[in-house]
């Protein structure tokens, strides 16, 4: 089967749909015993963009009888023109229907795609809800950070890997293989796999509530449940990715990549990215090196981004990208994640092909105290000396990413951005090329689960909105221009991050009125939304604005993220506080937990 011209020439960027990219992998589907679907509920240009993916597709790919395709999350008008024509949704290499795949995997990265997984799911012609498959369909997995807090999607995925995947992945398709050939009974598949730690098996565990509507308890159903899920980690990081596939159309990051390192000491108690891939793990300078070489030679790549949570943190940063530079002459490097400081604006000047295009740093918090709480450890004297250096050595523009409802975040806070905003660009006085231009983005703090903010109420629309009238008053006079994030995005996206199993049905309701591509402006309805918590009695305040007490018990606290909640609560004690904890990559263990399962995590952090 294949999509007939007639439906390609309907649609914008066709190519989002026809396959056969440079690097796509191609198997014979007769000579495969085991084929997988790798789903990403968003659209080719985001999905082609997640890192995980393609290590999951060479992994995967590398086994001579397994097969892993590749299938988006298909826009507006591809969606309407399929259903006209009653035609399924297709995977990009071999154009089978996804109800023809034994495993569908989704990567979960953002609350606000999960209706994009029912929708791939409905369109692929497999039932939505987990309780409604039955030995003839696909097993449904899902990983990615979202997992974390799998409760909101739990009714429509069959397991959850929690954690790093790679080693886990091999693992799974070991038993899968068993399981083919030898057609047991799904029921059994998924008791088989419930024992493998990391894995979570949604329908074996029952969920309780108090009569008030809070959270009681998860329960165990099945014997090969575990009460406890611990997040599975890798070890050392795989080989790099070096022969993705190449995008025919211009996608997000469109570039290569190369994962310098996993992981991130720093401590932003708002980072949940900064708990859930503890601990640091590094990658052989020799080895990024290589691999740069090898993905110029076999994609054609002129850019290569080194990724990581903080690339200036990465041991002698500045010897490997001299490095590069004098292997690779016409290679442009993008550093994502640099520190507010002069090693930075050193470490860009020292890059091949560097393009004075702008300069992108993140204080969070208009004042040193505020910066304090967050443990974000950036002083304003070091925010205004990198920006004078930077001016005076030819940026002319620079991007600054604020985060509004902190914990303890006053207006005199707020005011402070104004008034560090109004700082930065007076440095920039009288420098060559006239007064540069700044860029306020702004950002509404999401309480995440496993981080030291979980217990913390998002600030309201009302509150919001007072300080969004007061930046844009006061930076308008300075001459910066300002965005900022719709206050009912954040308040959605804060319900579904901290929500619980009963989020399932309003999810499903939501979609059934119609959203999916909620984070796509012009695609969020939000009244859909209200509507489908009203129908099931649930209000999105109740996850998102309401404060947790510190004994509350918490919907995902099944999952064992690593670090402690001990830890996470002395963090939050800390922040309120005002009280910073130093970096463990330079000072001594602070504890988290994860010296529970790595007994070397100090000598893997340098300590």
């Amino acid at each position: 089967m294949t999509y007939p011209d007639s439906i390609l020439y309907q649609v914008s960027k066709p190519a989002r749909y026809t396959g056969g990219e440079w690097n796509c992998v191609i198997k014979d589907w007769d000579k495969t015993s085991l084929r997988f679907a790798l789903a990403y509920p968003d659209t080719y240009e985001i999905g082609m963009s997640n890192m995980a993916q393609p290590i999951l597709y060479e992994i995967l790919n590398s086994q001579p009888d397994v097969l892993a395709e590749r299938v988006y999350a298909p826009w507006v008008d591809m969606e309407t023109a399929l259903r006209a024509a009653g035609i399924p949704l297709l995977s990009l290499e071999s154009k089978h229907p996804l109800k023809d795949f034994d495993v569908i995997g989704f990567s979960l990265d953002y609350e606000l795609t999960y209706t994009n997984v029912l929708n791939i799911l409905e369109l692929g012609q497999i039932p939505v809800l987990a309780s409604e498959r039955d030995d003839a369909h696909p097993i449904v997995i899902a990983g990615g950070s979202c997992c974390l807090n799998p409760e909101p999607m739990a009714d429509f995925i069959d397991l959850f890997v929690i954690g790093d995947g790679e080693e886990i992945l091999v693992e799974l398709v070991d038993i899968f293989r068993e399981w083919k050939k030898n057609k047991a009974p799904r029921k059994e598949l998924l008791k088989q796999v419930a024992a493998i730690p990391g894995i979570y098996v949604p329908g074996f565990y029952e969920a309780e509530y108090e009569p008030d509507g809070m959270f009681k308890k998860i329960t165990p159903t099945q014997a090969e449940a575990k009460a406890v899920i611990q997040r599975r980690i890798a070890d050392k990081l795989p080989p790099p990715v070096t022969r993705p596939v190449v995008p025919y159309i211009e996608v997000v990051h469109d570039r290569g990549a190369v994962e310098i390192q996993r992981g991130c000491t720093l401590g932003c108690r708002f980072c949940q990215a900064g708990i859930l891939y503890r601990p640091l793990r590094q990658r052989p300078q020799g080895e990024i090196i290589k691999a740069v070489g090898e993905l110029i030679a076999n994609c054609g790549y002129d850019e290569v981004s080194l990724v990581s949570l903080s690339t200036s943190d990465y041991p002698k940063i500045e010897e490997l990208v001299a490095g590069l530079a004098r292997q690779y002459k016409n290679l442009a490097l993008s550093l994502p994640s640099l520190h507010i400081d002069s090693f930075s604006l050193k470490l860009l000047e020292s890059l091949p092909a560097r393009r004075k295009t702008g300069l992108t740093f993140a204080p969070e918090a208009g004042s040193d105290r505020l910066r304090r709480t967050i443990n974000k450890g950036t002083t304003e004297e070091k925010i205004l000396a990198t920006a004078e250096a930077a001016f005076a050595r030819g940026w002319r523009s620079l991007k600054l990413y604020f985060m509004l409802g902190l914990p303890t975040e006053t207006m005199e806070d707020i005011e402070e951005i104004v008034q560090l905003v109004a700082k930065i660009r007076a440095t920039g006085r009288g420098t060559k090329g006239g007064m540069p231009q700044v860029r306020i983005s702004l950002s509404t703090l999401i309480p995440k689960p496993h981080t030291p903010f979980q217990w913390v109420a998002q600030e309201s629309a009302e509150g919001l909105s007072a300080k969004h009238e007061v930046l844009k008053q006061g930076l308008r006079r300075k001459g910066s221009r300002l965005s900022w994030q719709d206050p009912e995005v954040s308040l959605l996206e804060a319900a579904l991050s901290r929500g619980d199993r009963r989020l399932g049905k309003v999810i499903y309701d939501a979609w059934k009125s119609g959203s999916t591509f909620d984070a796509w402006d012009e695609r969020f309805n939000y009244q859909n939304w209200l509507d489908a918590f009203a129908k099931n009695g649930l209000e999105p305040a109740f996850y998102a604005q309401r404060e947790r007490s510190l004994d509350e018990l918490l919907p995902w606290a099944h999952i064992d993220p690593g670090v402690t909640p001990e830890f996470l609560k002395k963090e939050y004690q800390r922040a309120l506080k005002g009280e910073e904890t130093a970096d463990c990559h330079y000072k001594s263990c602070n504890a988290c937990g994860l010296e529970r399962w790595q007994p070397d995590c100090q000598q893997k952090l340098g300590a």
